[in-house]
């Protein structure tokens, strides 16, 4: 059984994008003191240039240290650390402890649609032999069906690819298609905060309250 550990950051801990007109050295200090405060090595980190897709890779101690244009990363390899950020979209940690296995990703609206989650499922399972049984599934704060209000072009979308029950007026749950997801692909170890970052007043950044803001993240690493 493998030692895996998760964690959230939050707004006390800074801004952790590079992408959101923040100076590079207030990123670099913001990266390096949430390393220290959850004990993983800062030159084992990787994160992504995340652009709202469903491409899920398979990073390596030999993958560049920022993977481009992607919205989810695996790994089984103990010296690594995976982060994804967010600001309203759903963080969501995968993880495996009969096989080590890992994954963050980068479930925003387009990229549940895309079913991205399913995508890194079958990753685990094909390249690592992961059983769904084993994978535990961790949804972390973001916005929730309380505050995503859509228009009338998203919600026939959702309508007619997921089902009606994901559609409250003129909001949408995206949290109830990503779990629907992961049960239809055998996991049922899950795990979803109730925060909402728009709405809840609890210290998580949110761009539907904020154009300007940062990006906080789900951390996932495996412990040796």
């Amino acid at each position: 059984m493998n030692n895996i550990k998760h964690y959230f950051s939050s707004i006390d801990d800074g801004n952790i994008a590079y992408h959101v007109n923040d100076i590079k050295e207030n990123v670099d200090k913001n990266r390096k003191k949430l390393s220290k405060k959850y004990s993983y090595k800062l030159e084992n980190l990787i994160s992504m240039n995340q652009v709202h897709g469903n491409t899920v890779k398979v990073v390596t101690e030999k993958s560049p240290r920022i993977i481009d244009s992607c919205d989810g990363i695996i790994t089984n390899d103990e010296n690594l650390t995976l982060m994804v950020m967010v600001a309203d979209c759903i963080p969501i940690l995968l993880k495996d402890k009969e096989n080590g296995v890992i994954a963050a990703l980068h479930a925003g609206r387009n990229s549940t649609f895309l079913k991205i989650s399913e995508v890194a499922i079958d990753i685990m399972k094909k390249d690592f032999a992961c059983e769904p049984e084993n994978i535990e599934a961790i949804l972390g704060p973001s916005i929730q069906k309380c505050c995503y209000e859509v228009n009338d072009k998203i919600i026939k979308i959702v309508e007619k690819n997921f089902g009606k029950e994901f559609i409250h007026n003129k909001n949408i749950d995206l949290q109830g298609i990503n779990k629907s997801l992961l049960l239809k692909n055998g996991i049922k170890n899950i795990e979803i905060s109730n925060i909402c970052t728009k709405c809840s007043n609890k210290p998580y950044f949110s761009y539907r309250k904020d154009k300007k803001t940062g990006r906080f993240a789900g951390i996932i690493t495996i412990i040796k």
